[in-house]
């Protein structure tokens, strides 16, 4: 019988998962999802590979659990970090600054674009991730036009040219270069919702 991990069956489910994330999100940093097989997932994430087959019933499944997972945790970040933040305008600098922090290694993986090694299904379900995240930026942006702050524009536009600005920008990791990044993206997407530079 497999050696449990953790005090519990439901703690060593949840711990061989997040180590098979864990094994994912490394992997992907080095190469392409096409070219990773269970057996580099198992051996990455020191579990046997029937192991990995218990949880995911093939690797896009995999792929496909660790971007929940990934997704609802930022979500939720991403929602406290606005909680107590009322001003439109600070609440789409947060929205930025949310953005540069998150490591999304499943859009900058080396290797074939994600999009094209897929199946339709999974391309489907990977879109609907995007619009949890995309919903609260439409928040932000409805909330600004109602009071002034913003003006009037078409929204579902806004929201994909922001978040396709978001998406493919590298901030460095270094600073002052990662704070000079960031502000200058932020001021970019202010401009780009028709915010002036001295009400930013």
């Amino acid at each position: 019988m497999p050696k449990i991990i953790g005090g519990s069956l439901h703690e060593h489910r949840e711990q061989t998962r997040q180590r098979l994330f864990t094994a994912l999100s490394t992997l992907m940093s080095e190469r392409g999802f096409d070219a990773i097989s269970f057996a580099d997932i198992a051996a990455a994430a020191g579990v046997g590979r029937t192991a990995v087959y218990n949880h995911f019933s093939d690797k896009e499944a995999l792929l496909m659990g660790f971007i929940t997972f990934e997704t609802e945790r930022y979500v939720e970040t991403l929602r406290r970090s606005l909680e107590d933040v009322e001003a439109p305008v600070l609440r789409l600098r947060t929205y930025v600054q949310a953005h540069a922090r998150l490591k999304r290694v499943f859009h900058v993986a080396p290797g074939p674009d994600l999009r094209t090694v897929l199946s339709r299904g999974t391309q489907q379900r990977l879109r609907e991730h995007a619009v949890v995240v995309e919903e609260i930026l439409r928040e932000i942006l409805v909330a600004g036009i109602a009071r002034g702050d913003f003006p009037e524009q078409d929204i579902a536009t806004t929201v994909a040219l922001i978040n396709a600005c978001l998406s493919g920008r590298q901030i460095p990791e270094e600073q002052p270069a990662r704070d000079r990044a960031i502000l200058a993206t932020e001021s970019f997407v202010l401009r780009a919702v028709g915010v002036e530079p001295a009400h930013a």
